[in-house]
Formats: structure tokens, C-alpha cells, sequence
């Protein structure tokens, strides 16, 4: 079959390579569409912190979103999962442990992370093993970029949760790429007060054209009331601004990942009492997210720039994006192409 592979920093190739054969209680699925992340970009550019502390090395098959139908099954799998359409979980925990058993198998010290950690192979390719404990069902007919965009979806969600909000309240999203827009068009979908915080125009110009009107810089930003403030930035700035910002005794949630330190103040967080609260991956979040794409209350759609084939990733992951796409965050893959 045919697959994405990133040999090395700044190297890439579609390859033939031998499709997955399911160990027992794994299911093949047939990649209907993928989505391409940050964390892909610096698996090519090398910057990814697992390559530097040995959870991942190259050649790395990439590609942790996605969705697509049941082709195989391994042995003890149920076979009503024959021919389904699907979605699932990038962290796979080892089943064992403590924190498995007490249902955090996304910070399982021994996981597995499709696409990203410790070998797993991602989803750019045309079939990818799952174990079946990781599936989650899609709706008959749903739009295969809506399954691809449960898993953002679910990070999304989670940071939604952790922010803690009551319809009305005031919410602040620092960075509108893919996950601060989905985390806004969730929690105005709950009957938040969304504000949006961002750097460059065309990002500012998307986010209004999705019908949010509090769309800010750092300089326009007005002083208001944050009930929650949710960074999802990336910025190494951006978590003390968070802290700084969100009412006392309220909640901040860090979901987005700096390529440096980002230093927070902890007599501003215990002078404030304020919630910290980090999210990691859209583990427990997943299934929520796919009833609020079937339902429409949230349609995430816009969000795609384009769906393009396995052989133009690479110019994708370097940054080139040609000038009839939408001037969106997220850019699809579909293998079958």
C-alpha cells in the first residue's frame, strides 16, 4: 500500500510499504481521510520533542486524524465492526498499568500514539491498524471531514470542559488556528460569550467570517471580564497573559504547546486562586464531539482549506499553500487519490 513517511528533518516520500496485518483485538481501517497537524510539521522540520528523547525516531509514518472504514478484523474482534465507518483515539495505553485501569490510558507512561509515538503507524496511508478499544462509531452518511475532525474535536472539547463555564458567561480563546476555532465554536454552541485573541489579519479575518464578532489583537484586546480564558496558542507569552487576564478564582486552560518554555507566575495563579488545568490528546471527548457534528450544533467544516492527495503532503507540511485554497487552518488528505 501506499504511505506518507518522513525519513528524516526536511525529508520526505510516499512509499510502497506492506499493509497492516491485526494482532488479536485489532481491526485494519480503510483511510478515508486525514488530517495534517503542527505536530506533523514538526515531525518534518525535526523539532518534535519525542525525536529528541527517544519516543520516536525516523522514519515516522505520521497522521493522527482521521477517519475511514472497517476492512479486517484480528481474531476476538466482534464482527459487527466489519464494515463500519469510524474514527479513534491517538493514545493507545498498554491495558496494565494503574492509570489504564483507573481510565487515563492517554498518560499511560507506555502508550502508544498513532502517528507519533514509540512506532505506531499514523493514518497518511491508505490502511491503518487500530485496536478496536480505540474505535469510535461514525454516523451513517456523515461527512468524512467531520470524522476527521472528531479528534481535534475532542482536544477542543476537553478544554471547553476544563474552562468550566455557564451559558453567558465570558470565555477568551488565545490563538485561533484549528483547535482555538473548534474550542470557540463549542463553547458558543454551549451559550458562551466567545472572544478570540490572535496575531495575524488573515487568521483575525477568518475567525469573523465564522460569525465571531469579539476578534482581538494584543493591542485592541479591552480589558473585560474573562470568566475562562483557554490558550491555545502556542506562543511562549501567551500562558502568563492567560493568568494575568481570567477572573480570580476562575479557571485557564493550557492546551496549546510552545517550542520553548513558557514561564507562569505562581504567586499570580495562587494570589489569584486560579484553576490551571491542562489537556492532552481528545481522549474522553471523542464521542461528545461526533453527536455535536450529526447534530450541527457545531459544523467544523469551514475550518478545511483543502483535501488533497498523499503526494502533495510534503508541500503542505512545508508551508506552501497555493492561492485558490480558503483561507482556513486545516488542510485534509485523502490516501485514496
Amino acid at each position: 500500500m501506499r504511505a506518507f513517511v518522513v525519513t528524516g528533518p526536511g525529508a520526505s516520500a510516499v512509499r510502497d510499504v506492506a499493509p497492516p496485518e491485526p494482532r488479536p483485538g485489532e481491526v485494519v481501517v480503510e483511510v478515508e481521510r486525514a488530517g495534517v497537524c503542527g505536530t506533523d510539521m514538526e515531525f518534518l522540520t525535526g523539532h518534535m520533542s519525542y525525536l529528541h528523547n527517544g519516543q520516536a525516531r525516523y522514519p515516522v509514518r505520521i497522521g493522527h486524524e482521521w477517519c475511514g472504514v472497517v476492512r479486517v478484523l484480528g481474531d476476538g474482534v466482534e464482527p459487527s465492526w466489519l464494515g463500519r465507518r469510524v474514527t479513534g483515539d491517538t493514545m493507545l495505553g498498554c491495558g496494565r498499568c494503574d492509570r489504564c485501569a483507573s481510565g487515563r490510558r492517554h498518560v499511560c507512561a507506555d502508550r502508544y500514539e498513532v502517528g507519533i509515538r514509540n512506532g505506531w503507524p499514523g493514518a497518511l496511508a491508505e490502511r491503518l491498524p487500530v485496536p478496536v478499544t480505540a474505535l469510535h462509531p461514525l454516523p451513517d452518511g456523515m461527512d468524512p471531514a467531520l470524522g476527521a475532525l472528531a479528534e481535534p474535536g475532542g482536544n477542543a472539547l476537553r478544554a471547553v470542559r476544563g474552562a468550566a463555564l455557564e451559558p453567558g458567561e465570558r470565555l477568551l480563546v488565545m490563538g485561533p488556528g484549528t483547535i482555538g476555532l473548534l474550542a470557540a465554536q463549542i463553547a458558543a454552541a454551549r451559550g458562551a460569550e466567545v472572544h478570540l485573541l490572535g496575531l495575524a489579519a488573515p487568521s483575525l479575518d477568518f475567525a469573523r467570517s465564522l460569525g465571531f464578532a469579539h476578534v482581538w489583537t494584543r493591542e485592541t484586546l479591552p480589558r473585560l471580564r474573562f470568566d475562562a480564558v483557554i490558550d491555545a496558542s502556542g506562543a511562549p507569552a501567551l500562558p502568563a497573559l492567560a493568568v494575568d487576564l481570567v477572573e480570580p478564582g476562575r479557571r485557564v486552560v493550557f492546551i496549546g504547546l510552545s517550542s520553548g518554555a513558557s514561564l507562569v507566575d505562581s504567586r499570580a495563579v495562587a494570589l489569584k486562586d486560579v484553576t490551571a488545568v491542562g489537556v492532552l490528546s481528545g481522549f474522553g471527548g471523542m464521542a461528545e464531539t461526533i453527536e455535536l457534528y450529526a447534530s450541527g450544533a457545531v459544523d467544523p467544516r469551514p475550518l478545511v482549506a483543502a483535501t488533497v492527495p498523499l503526494e502533495e503532503v510534503s508541500g503542505v507540511l512545508a508551508g506552501h499553500r497555493p492561492p485558490g485554497w480558503a483561507p482556513a487552518p486545516k488542510v485534509h488528505v485523502d490516501p485514496r487519490r
